[in-house]
């Protein structure tokens, strides 16, 4: 699969179609607003942000990009929306900070430049790719020796297709109709497996749970449904 094909163009289009309202804290990306400090705080826990250059792939709108840079990284976000690039440069001059944006494949970016970030995430993208391995593996490549690439996604289960599609899409309406598709949902095991392939090594992972009675979001042991995962590519 040639790098510029690693994508869904009916997600490209879905995600870049409501652009303007990425930013909106109570609108359609509410959640993403709601779990980014959950998020960064995950990253914390294994690496350092200030003055390290830091990749973020799959960027949307760049709430997790602007995030990072906020802290004192060298942060770069990358997504093959237009739209959302465009979106998120525009957020980032408007709030005055300083990240960068490409419109470039993850599989691209690793070509030219392998080895070249301190850290690399990638959040909430590889269950809207069609081949996410070769997106762990580009992470892989991407990172220096001793850096720490972090991915979240969706667990495979009921209670995730329950709770994630049933319940956040159709019943709570926290999600837009049709944001996920549980059959590209991936377990922590195949997550696991592909970046072992790529030559990563699990550190540590954490559930995001919600409660629906106080409608905040925490972090936990349970990766049932949505969860975290840091991997060190070996010095």
């Amino acid at each position: 699969m040639a790098a510029t094909e690693n994508v869904h163009p009916h997600e490209i289009h879905k995600f870049g179609s409501m652009a303007e309202r990425w930013w909106d804290p109570s609108g359609e990306f509410k959640t993403l607003h709601d779990i980014n400090p959950l998020r960064i705080g995950f990253i914390q826990e294994y690496a350092e942000l200030a003055g390290k250059r830091v990749l973020d792939v799959g960027c949307g709108g760049g709430i997790l990009t602007e995030g990072l840079a906020k802290l004192g990284a060298d942060a770069m976000g990358i997504d093959l929306s237009q739209d959302l690039i465009d979106m998120a440069e525009l957020h980032g001059l408007e709030a005055g900070v300083n990240a960068h944006y490409q419109k470039i494949s993850a599989e691209e970016l690793a070509e030219q430049q392998p080895a070249g970030f301190d850290l690399v995430t990638c959040m909430e993208m590889l269950e809207h790719v069609p081949d996410p391995g070769s997106i762990i593996k580009s992470c892989a490549t991407l990172v220096k020796p001793g850096g720490t690439v972090f991915f979240s996604t969706l667990n495979r289960n009921p209670k995730a297709y329950l709770l994630a599609i049933v319940a956040a899409e159709h019943v709570l309406r926290m999600l837009p109709k049709g944001t996920h598709d549980y059959k590209t949902f991936i377990k922590p095991s195949e997550l696991s497996r592909s970046a072992r392939e790529s030559g990563l090594e699990l550190k540590g992972m954490a559930g995001i749970e919600y409660n629906p009675v106080s409608k905040r979001f925490s972090l936990g042991k349970d990766i049932g449904v949505n969860y975290l995962a840091a991997y060190k590519r070996p010095d």
